[in-house]
């Protein structure tokens, strides 16, 4: 009877060692289970924004050009609204203007701001121009233009801007802002580039004639100002062109 008491308290004491071996064992491997690694925070975004000329009279143009890193949606005001990650475009303000372009991506927003300062003598500059020099101006300036994607000075275009020389070396007084344009086909960044080529050939052209580089400024508006709207091979070749503005 005591033997078989004995064999009970034997078994019992190894059953509970046993549990508390399981327990401990258990404990032990989640002790052990490796921590999950938190994903890194998105990084913030950066950009930045510049004009140039930073100094105008009212009606001159003026470039804007930015730069972004970490974004994935940009947008300058006043104005001008959503642009591509990194790019350039004209504006022509009216009165001193602070653009301000916002950056936004994954990882929060970022701000860069250009001013450009108009000064108001334009308006009395204006007043001096001579009676009928727009109207000469119109008749005697003409535009260059050009074959798709390419700003090459064609035989057509050399009559064209020698004329405009000859107008220009007879009214001295006479600055000129070179336009450069395109036709609707090819991406927005791509044709500012190309209508950019097509005024400095024009410019290098005159220069070439005599007219002096102080005389002249370029901007592109690739095709963002068509002069024709239509899509046929005549309405694009009007919109291939350097034309021709009179600075006052």
């Amino acid at each position: 009877m005591m033997r078989g008491n004995l064999r009970k308290l034997a078994f019992l004491a190894g059953l509970v060692g046993f549990l508390i071996y399981a327990g401990g064992c258990k404990k032990q491997v989640a002790t052990q289970a490796p921590a999950s690694t938190p994903a890194p925070p998105a990084a913030q975004p950066t950009v930045t924004l510049n004009a140039s000329p930073t100094t105008v009279n009212a009606g001159d143009t003026v470039t804007l050009s930015w730069s972004s890193t970490n974004a994935t949606d940009l947008d300058i005001e006043p104005e001008v609204g959503k642009v591509a990650l990194e790019g350039r475009t004209p504006v022509q303000p009216s009165k001193s203007t602070t653009y301000i372009i916002t950056a936004t991506g994954p990882g929060g927003n970022a701000n860069a701001t250009a001013r450009v300062t108009v000064s108001p003598a334009a308006a009395v500059e204006q007043q001096k121009t001579p009676p009928g020099l727009t109207e000469l101006f119109e008749q005697n300036v003409k535009d260059a233009f050009y074959d798709f994607n390419k700003a090459d000075i064609r035989e057509d275009a050399r009559q064209a801007l020698t004329r405009t020389a000859e107008f220009l070396r007879s009214y001295p007084q006479v600055k000129v802002t070179i336009e450069g344009h395109c036709d609707e086909r090819g991406s927005t960044e791509y044709n500012l580039g190309l209508g950019e080529r097509r005024a400095q050939a024009a410019k290098n052209y005159l220069i070439s004639l005599g007219i002096t580089a102080g005389r002249m400024e370029t901007v592109s508006w690739g095709k963002e100002r068509p002069f024709c709207t239509e899509h046929t091979e005549d309405c694009w070749q009007q919109n291939r062109r350097a034309h021709f503005v009179m600075a006052h």
